[in-house]
């Protein structure tokens, strides 16, 4: 299919789904752009953020310079920390691709780039061929790790990579 073709479908099922949205009805998604996502939640950077700026207040409170500064300096911590809180981490698993949200943006590997998915209790690791492994850990991030693991498992058979259960 050329890709004229795809940017033209693509651009019909946005413009039906928009018009199905405000008419208050589900969504047409093709199969072959169903995509898995699986939410975690950030609670620890946060919390760390939180400490700081206790300190910070705490370490303040004696000096009268620059009270606005001190002031701007809290409220902006305090932002940082509701950014992180509120931006979920991510992993959304597609018919060709695993995607995840990293400190700079998203990242995207196809299957040719992985060379091994490994689920551990309360752990799901995929180990790109280059760079560094992607954890994916319950207790720190709130992963559905159980769900992320049949997905994963379908996603490896489908495209041959090695999947260990340990």
């Amino acid at each position: 299919m050329s890709r004229s073709w795809e940017r033209k479908v693509r651009r019909n099922t946005a413009q039906m789904n928009q018009k199905r949205k405000k008419q208050g009805l589900g969504q047409l998604v093709p199969d072959s752009e169903k995509v898995d996502r699986f939410r975690g939640r950030n609670y620890i950077f946060p919390i760390v953020l939180l400490l700081i700026i206790a300190v910070y207040a705490f370490l303040s409170t004696g000096s009268t310079q620059n009270v606005g500064t001190t002031w701007t300096t809290i409220g902006l911590y305090l932002l940082l920390a509701l950014m992180f809180y509120l931006r979920r981490p991510y992993l959304a698993v597609g018919a060709d691709y695993v995607q995840t949200r990293r400190m700079f943006g998203d990242r995207r590997l196809q299957p040719a780039n992985i060379k091994a998915i490994s689920v551990q209790p309360g752990y799901v690791v995929i180990q790109p061929v280059k760079g560094a492994n992607w954890v994916f850990s319950r207790l720190l991030y709130r992963y559905p790790v159980d769900e992320m693991k049949e997905r994963l498992s379908s996603f490896a058979k489908l495209h041959n990579i090695t999947f260990e259960e340990r």
